[in-house]
């Protein structure tokens, strides 16, 4: 009996050690990336129920058990949850009916961060398949070049100058040769003896016509090769090759000066924040994110745009994969232009025209899309006009954090001072995890709620009406008549 108990034990036990095993487990970094990876590892919270979504982004409070269960009913009291350890915490979220279930694909993916704009601001964008592609950039030769990285410049920068004392150094020695000037009787050394006139003076071979095309190409003028009047060919290979030789320096260092003073270099001081996030302010959420510049010289006329790019199926059924939405943004109590001489926060307001009016915390972390920065302006040292831009996935947004105030006065330098340190420092704020449609519902039914009670409170209260005091001979009065020098008055 013992020994059937004990077999019956261990069948069990081994049968919860393999239940144990088989169950899936949640991992802290699998939602919170980095900024700037391309790759995600394999996505493990794939496999699980749709209603438990693991968010390190969402700070919680916890239970006996270490899980919250936020009830966010539309009839009761919205629950306001502390956001603390919001990117390091190990929290799960159960998702109620008040936020939109989302199905999750079964069985472990490996997925990879789509991102159209990378972090440094470069186009992620490969193009293939164009016809005729060597051509068309041929023909736009000088934007090919300044487009180009620096080593393909420079050696096409040498290679023209190279190529043309090569091409001239043949044309002149041709001169020479069908002239007669290389022959042993009409060199250099020969030609006071037997009287010969060269076309170029001392040339001895290639060696001295290529030095002589460099000096005539770029005006050297050592004085001791010089051209005569005994070969017209030779005069006008002279000036070809000096038109020649001032339209190639113009053109490189064209290049060279464009490519130095590209206005995409003046980016590399322009600054956004690493992550954007989501908070409330004056009772709205927003979604913010800052952008700074590090140059005393400004950016004049500063504009932010912001475009969300998702998916999105139309009416017919058409599936418009990249779709571009404008987000409307500003800054403080102005515009998304900007007088930008200190870093600023640009806010967009989740309200009923924005795409994330009824998109909640739980859901950023199913939803796939990405939102494009772009900071454009004039540089106020050259009158060029400059682009900045970065983007924010799923994974860089930050619910329930607020940006750090990073600007103070200094009295002892007697200005504001800017603490870069602070740029990308956040703090955690209480925030509300359902949507924006949701606390604006709750808000609406809470006023209602209000207004109702406070109907049935107020009790309304007319003045009475005063009432006349009056004697019983006033009541029925009776009219007298007195006789007055013959006259009759008649007094009530």
């Amino acid at each position: 009996m013992s020994t059937e108990t004990s077999i019956e034990m261990q069948v069990r036990k081994d049968e919860g050690q393999k239940e144990i095993k088989t169950k899936p487990t949640l991992s802290s970094g699998k939602i919170f990336y980095k900024p700037g990876l391309i790759e995600e590892e394999t996505d493990d919270t794939s496999i699980l129920d749709s209603s438990v979504v693991e968010s390190p982004m969402l700070g919680v409070g916890y239970g006996d058990s270490g899980f919250l269960r936020p009830t966010l009913h539309q009839s009761s009291s919205l629950h306001r949850v502390p956001t603390y350890s919001s990117s390091i915490g190990h929290s799960t979220i159960y998702r109620h009916d008040t936020c939109r279930s989302r199905s999750h694909r079964h069985g472990a993916s490996r997925r990879t961060r789509r991102r159209a704009i990378l972090k440094n601001g470069e186009c992620n964008i490969l193009k293939s398949r164009i016809s005729q592609r060597r051509l068309r950039f041929l023909q736009d030769m000088f934007t090919t070049l300044v487009d180009a990285q620096w080593r393909w410049t420079l050696l096409v920068f040498t290679l023209s100058f190279i190529l043309s004392w090569l091409g001239f150094a043949l044309i002149w020695w041709l001169i020479a040769f069908t002239h007669g000037d290389l022959e042993p009787d009409h060199l250099p050394p020969m030609q006071e003896s037997t009287n010969w006139k060269p076309c170029v003076f001392n040339i001895f071979d290639f060696t001295s016509c290529f030095l002589f095309s460099i000096e005539t190409q770029h005006t050297i003028g050592y004085g001791a090769r010089t051209t005569t009047e005994e070969c017209p060919e030779a005069i006008f290979i002279m000036c070809l090759q000096s038109i020649v030789g001032v339209m190639i320096q113009a053109f490189m260092v064209g290049i060279v000066f464009a490519k130095m003073t590209r206005p995409k270099h003046r980016t590399q001081t322009l600054l956004f924040s690493k992550y954007a996030v989501i908070c409330q302010r004056d009772g709205e959420l927003c979604l913010m994110f800052r952008v700074g510049d590090l140059r005393k010289s400004h950016i004049i006329g500063a504009s932010v745009r912001a475009q969300l790019i998702r998916s999105r199926t139309t009416k017919e059924g058409e599936l418009l994969s990249h779709y571009q939405t404008e987000l409307e943004l500003h800054a403080d109590g102005c515009d998304s232009n900007l007088f930008f001489i200190w870093p600023i926060t640009m806010v967009h307001r989740i309200n009923a025209d924005s795409p994330f009016y009824g998109v909640s915390a739980a859901d950023i972390l199913q939803e796939k899309f990405e939102i494009v920065v772009i900071l454009e302006g004039t540089i106020e040292s050259t009158g060029q006009t400059t682009q900045a831009r970065s983007s924010y996935t799923t994974s860089e947004l930050m619910w329930g954090h607020r940006f750090v105030p990073l600007v103070t006065y200094n009295r002892e330098r007697q200005g504001y001072e800017v603490d870069y340190s602070k740029f990308e420092e956040t703090t955690q704020v209480d925030t509300p995890l359902c949507s924006a449609k949701e606390l604006d519902e709750f808000y609406g039914n809470q006023a209602d709620r209000r207004s109702i009670e406070s109907t049935e409170q107020v009790v309304l209260k007319l003045p009475e009406r005063p009432q006349r005091t009056t004697t019983p001979a006033a009541e029925n009065p009776t009219p007298k008549a007195e006789q007055k020098n013959g006259d009759y008055t008649v007094t009530l």
